[in-house]
């Protein structure tokens, strides 16, 4: 989402209108437009949202055929065919298009706001320096239940960077041992799963939790491993943390402060 927030003033020149805001929201035209008309995407089959993330799928790429004019002619009638299917009723004709895009200002403005707020979590931890994003990772392990007997300690930590147990005497259950990559633009090979791998004894439990995500190799290499090995990427930390931000100790809450606010709810 980001990246095409960034990339549309490059093709596009947007005049004075479209470049201003809405006075009851605040928020700039043309990407509450851009927003609006995704919705018409999302519910033709050709666009899925997911967190911040935009992707295209099989259908969605046929339509890079088209003209803008087919384009938006068709999603808007797709829009309308799930429209009638989701309510049973006829909708407004083509001139009252107007009361349709005010019935969905919670869709967009919600939309809008979540995903502000998801870049900023984003943000938030992609400036922390390596060892900060890793007591991240041991105050998220504590929070989901865990103890964590040992974080890793500035300098060569022998492969793992946090040990953690289901017990606090490590009796029970598998004994836990992480790795944590923090790397904003490089994902984790699946070499680095296999060097992993080769630490685990007797039932260990290995864990990967790496901000850049990880290589279809990698995970490959985990579904593939003689041993149980899970992966954490950057969405599944951040909906972890807020999963389980009730039961974070109050110190480990400061690492990534968060406040809930409520929305009205987006008409689906």
């Amino acid at each position: 989402m980001r990246e095409i927030l960034v990339e549309m003033p490059k093709s596009l020149i947007f005049n004075e209108y479209e470049a201003g805001h809405y006075e009851k929201t605040g928020y700039v035209r043309w990407r509450s437009m851009m927003y609006l008309y995704s919705i018409d995407c999302v519910k033709a089959g050709w666009l899925v949202k997911n967190k911040g993330t935009w992707s295209i799928t099989e259908e969605g790429r046929k339509t890079l055929q088209f003209s803008p004019e087919e384009f938006i002619r068709i999603a808007t009638q797709k829009y309308r065919e799930w429209k009638r299917q989701k309510d049973f009723v006829e909708l407004v004709a083509e001139d009252e298009r107007g009361a349709d895009i005010a019935e969905r200002e919670a869709t967009i403005g919600y939309e809008q706001a979540a995903e502000i707020a998801r870049n900023e979590i984003v943000e938030h931890i992609r400036a922390l320096n390596p060892y900060e994003f890793q007591d991240l990772a041991a105050a998220l392990l504590r929070g989901m239940g865990y103890y964590v007997s040992e974080v890793a300690a500035p300098g060569p930590d022998g492969g793992v960077d946090i040990r953690a147990y289901k017990d606090p005497l490590g009796v029970e259950g598998a004994r836990i041992k992480v790795q944590v990559k923090h790397r904003k633009d490089t994902k984790v090979t699946n070499s680095e799963v296999s060097a992993l791998n080769g630490l685990l004894r007797n039932g260990d439990v290995g864990l990967i939790v790496s901000s850049g995500g990880f290589t279809r190799e990698a995970v490959k290499e985990m579904r593939n491993s003689n041993n149980h090995i899970e992966k954490i990427d950057l969405d599944d930390l951040i909906d972890f943390w807020e999963e389980y931000y009730d039961k974070l100790r109050e110190e480990d809450k400061l690492l990534l402060p968060l406040r809930r606010i409520a929305f009205l709810a987006p008409n689906k």
